[in-house]
């Protein structure tokens, strides 16, 4: 039967849990959902417990499965990555290239734009994050590659944001100048802030211009001081601006999470990244990142110096530390990788349990663990 009743959970629709319901999928799409003692015929999916919730969606992935998007931006790569971030539930990725050469980022563009061709399964887009940042603020970026936007950059990167279904760009104000980021947003790119040492004022110009995101907020930024906010006040106080979080217990404190979750302004607007790099779903413990070796130690991803490079964290495993350490309810945390990410890929229902839409489910336990992906 091609019909597929799903029972016996809570059912997250990305937006609220919903108590008593089914959900009903036919020839692989979510036809709705109706309460129990409503439910059509059709094969029963008894899920004893737990929450069904949409796929998750996560906008910053730069590898899995063992491979580095940097170092093999090819098709073959993209599909390995998407396989490794469904097995962990996640059903749309944003393919993630971190600063580097101009041929590397052409062939990236190139790759993300067959791959979406030939119908490769949740890849969504693609982000490039740098070269255009702040030298002060590169992390595990190699410094040697980060250059301001040019003309030249300006056109290629219009010209990707016409050929893929989503192009998003960490830029740094230091390196972007606010025409260039209207320009962008204009030809259909998603603009954040990331890698910066700006003030408040540099980055409200820039979301004036029109950058409507930030790249892990409080890593790779100028902080919140009291005299000068940085990048991350205006992030906070701006209500159009979202956030991408890391939240593996290594990148921010549980209570700068907790403060940030109650100061953002605007409602939804925090979501959950992994940052992931090669290692995810994998047993490697070391990698190369732009030549430089890359160390899997104690749930943490650092260059030979200590320079955190990446996170080695699940979103799964983020949900747990965002209801349990961090203490937020389950169904704010499930929208911040669900519904909220799916919202920047604008696409109607991403992230969501919409009626047409390919039914993408993870079932999760009741911690946020994962019981099946379906």
């Amino acid at each position: 039967m091609t019909r597929k009743i799903y029972s016996g959970a809570r059912i997250f629709d990305g937006a609220t849990l919903h108590e008593g319901a089914v959900l009903v999928v036919e020839h692989g799409r979510i036809s709705g959902m109706v309460p129990e003692s409503d439910a059509p015929d059709g094969e029963r999916i008894a899920l004893e417990g737990g929450v069904l919730s949409p796929g998750f969606v996560d906008l910053q992935v730069n590898g899995g499965g063992g491979v580095q998007f940097n170092d093999d931006t090819s098709v073959e790569a993209l599909c390995i990555m998407s396989e490794a971030h469904a097995s962990t539930g996640t059903a749309a990725i944003l393919p993630t290239l971190i600063t580097d050469t101009p041929d590397r980022t052409l062939a990236a563009i190139d790759a993300v734009e067959t791959a979406v061709a030939q119908g490769v399964p949740g890849i969504a887009g693609l982000h490039l994050e740098g070269p255009h940042l702040a030298l002060s603020r590169k992390g595990a970026h190699d410094g040697g590659l980060i250059r301001a936007m040019t003309d030249a950059d300006l056109e290629v990167l219009m010209a990707a944001a016409h050929r893929l279904p989503l192009l998003k760009l960490t830029v740094a104000p230091e390196s972007v100048r606010p025409a260039q980021i209207a320009r962008l947003v204009r030809a259909g790119a998603l603009v954040a802030l990331g890698h910066s040492d700006c003030s408040y004022d540099n980055a409200m110009a820039a979301f004036s211009a029109g950058a409507s995101c930030v790249t892990h907020l409080f890593n790779a930024m100028s902080p919140l001081r009291h005299r000068e906010p940085g990048l991350v006040g205006a992030a906070l106080d701006t209500e159009t601006v979202s956030a991408g979080l890391i939240a593996d217990g290594v990148h921010v404190h549980p209570a700068a999470i907790r403060a940030a979750v109650a100061a953002k302004r605007g409602q939804d607007r925090i979501y959950l990244v992994t940052d992931a790099m090669a290692p995810l779903a994998s047993q490697l413990q070391e990698f190369r990142l732009n030549g430089r070796r890359v160390l899997r130690r104690d749930g943490r991803l650092t260059l030979e110096d200590g320079t955190l490079a990446g996170a080695d964290v699940t979103l799964p495993q983020a949900i747990r530390i965002m209801t349990g350490t961090v203490g937020l309810p389950l169904s704010q945390v499930l929208a911040m990788a669900t519904s909220v990410p799916g919202r920047l890929l604008g696409r109607k229902g991403a992230g969501r349990l919409c009626a047409g839409e390919l039914a993408r489910l993870v079932h999760l336990a009741e911690d946020g663990s994962i019981r099946k992906v379906a």
